[in-house]
């Protein structure tokens, strides 16, 4: 039952990271898992075998959610951007009760308390977050990726930068990604290599693998370096950790609409429309609640 609950979290962490101005991390701080999730990244190399069952259903969520809603968010923002955007988030501030339920336990765990030093980190990455929503990103489709050695080498590193800020909640990888130009070639990327796959073009897979490859050895280097600095942090700095997560989490609403209106403008939205985004808003609360409750997670201020 377990595994079924975690693969279904982990589908909806790897939908929320296909779409730029969703963050990921918020996602799983929403379900409850992030705690499990960084604990089992961070103790891979001590813990090989319990961290590796740990993130198997997690992972096989996330791909099926990356795969197989690589062509629906798309589809669906063009159809129904308001509504799509309500549910998202919907499933963002049923998560908000779970962080601040962790930043009271992080406050009371610590020795040392600083009011000043939480508000001033809550402020800062709150100003941070924003000034990144509305940072341009026009020129995300201009940059074609072709299996050339100075793109691997690119694509690389675009992974270990997209994969560290997906692990941060708040933190879009993929509007990263768009902000940097490379958001569209890596999910065409995918769509090829599906399509390749389905049709048994041996040749187009492998042309698409040159490419997917190097940015997926990049987003799992990038996800254990940062996780273990998050780790580091949530150990040490608990509520002034929680405190930023906080303020990421609080921007992504804004970051969701303003991204999604941008790229699938919202003008003339139908009052049927808003009246059915207003319903799936509410519906995603309640689930959000209820996958936490269910997942039963234990105290989101890490232990290792």
């Amino acid at each position: 039952m377990n595994f079924l609950v975690d693969l279904i979290k982990g589908v909806f962490v790897g939908i929320a990271n296909v779409i730029p101005g969703v963050s990921g991390g918020t996602m799983a701080v929403s379900f409850g898992i992030y705690d499990k999730l960084l604990n089992a990244i961070s103790s891979l190399l001590k813990s090989f075998k319990k961290s590796f069952l740990t993130l198997l259903p997690i992972i096989l969520g996330m791909v099926i959610g990356i795969v197989g809603f690589t062509y629906i968010i798309p589809w669906l923002l063009a159809n129904f951007p308001f509504a799509t955007s309500c549910a998202f988030t919907g499933l963002i501030i049923g998560g908000i009760p779970a962080i601040l339920r962790s930043l009271k336990d992080g406050w009371q765990s610590e020795e040392k308390k600083s009011l000043l030093v939480n508000i001033l980190v809550f402020l800062i990455l709150l100003a941070v977050a924003m000034a990144m929503v509305f940072l341009n990103g026009d020129s995300e489709s201009g940059i074609a990726l072709t299996a050339s050695a100075g793109m691997i080498v690119k694509i690389f590193f675009m992974g270990i930068i997209a994969s560290a800020t997906m692990v941060i909640p708040g933190v879009s990888g993929s509007l990263v990604l768009m902000i940097l130009g490379y958001y569209f070639g890596v999910i065409n990327s995918v769509k090829q290599f599906v399509e390749a796959l389905r049709t048994l073009n041996l040749q187009g897979m492998l042309n698409q693998l040159f490419i997917l490859i190097p940015f997926a050895i990049g987003c799992v280097l990038g996800i254990f370096f940062i996780s273990k600095l998050i780790s580091y942090l949530l150990k040490h700095f608990a509520s002034a950790t929680f405190s930023g997560i906080f303020a990421l989490v609080a921007s992504s609403p804004i970051s969701i609409f303003y991204k999604v209106n941008q790229e699938y403008s919202m003008n003339g939205t139908s009052v049927v429309s808003i009246i059915v985004g207003v319903v799936l808003l509410v519906a995603c609360v309640a689930l959000t609640l209820f996958m936490e409750k269910l997942g039963a997670p234990e105290s989101t201020v890490s232990k290792s």
